[in-house]
């Protein structure tokens, strides 16, 4: 008997339809009719569609999926937009700030009017002697500094009882918060601390981004410089 009789015929695989198709790219040219006869689920129910609508459907969904997200860059590019208008509008108004002692309050009703921020406060550290009486220079205990000094970038979360949380006028109705450490320069020591609440728990989460909130302490950071005291008369603040 012939060995060859004897080995199992090994069955066609849809591989290895599929690695003959790709290996043939002609082969539809000399069976063109396979195209017009060859059916296939529409993927909307059960009934049978030639392999041109089904490409044609393909398409389309395509199509939609990329008019959505130029739709979203769009929306996305709007809200940048008024977010960048509201950014400026908040920085004139500190740059028209003419005392720099009612910095700090600048600041916080130009977050409440621009921003909807329902509680924002400030305290300072390294502070002039002129400035010694203003509620934003009140003592800051040296827990509050290093917390603050730690900050790599905005703490935002829940309230969970910082002492910061305190300076509030309606610190009760705090749910959510963005703690921001102030400097006059990025490579300047903190010397302070921006508080900003939201009674809505989810307006201040660990998942959101921190970049404008960055930025926004960067700004609030450099004008404030103006209040500081000498460096070389300023208190250190152990941090370790």
């Amino acid at each position: 008997m012939n060995p060859a009789m004897n080995l199992a015929v090994q069955p066609v695989t849809e591989d290895d339809i599929a690695d003959f198709l790709a290996n043939q790219p002609d082969f539809f040219e000399r069976h063109a009719e396979l195209l017009a006869s060859v059916q296939l689920f529409s993927g909307h129910g059960d009934r049978a569609i030639s392999l041109q609508e089904r490409q044609a459907s393909l398409l389309r969904e395509k199509i939609k999926a990329l008019e959505t997200r130029v739709l979203e860059m769009v929306g996305h590019g709007q809200d940048n937009l008024v977010i960048a208008g509201k950014m400026q509008s908040w920085t004139r108004r500190l740059l028209q700030t003419t005392q720099a002692r009612d910095l700090p309050s600048a600041i916080v009703e130009g977050l409440a009017s621009e921003f909807q921020i329902p509680q924002a406060a400030i305290r300072l550290w390294g502070m002039d002697a002129a400035h010694a009486g203003e509620d934003f220079a009140q003592e800051v205990g040296d827990d509050v500094q290093r917390f603050a000094a730690s900050l790599n970038a905005p703490y935002c979360g829940v309230n969970s009882g910082f002492e910061a949380v305190r300076w509030l006028p309606h610190a009760g109705q705090a749910q959510s918060l963005a703690l921001i450490a102030l400097r006059a320069s990025l490579d300047a020591p903190v010397s302070g601390l921006l508080v900003l609440a939201s009674t809505d728990a989810q307006r201040f989460h660990s998942g959101m981004g921190t970049e404008f909130l960055e930025r926004l302490g960067e700004l609030a950071g450099a004008a404030l410089s103006r209040l500081q005291a000498p460096a070389a008369s300023r208190p250190a603040v152990n941090v370790g």
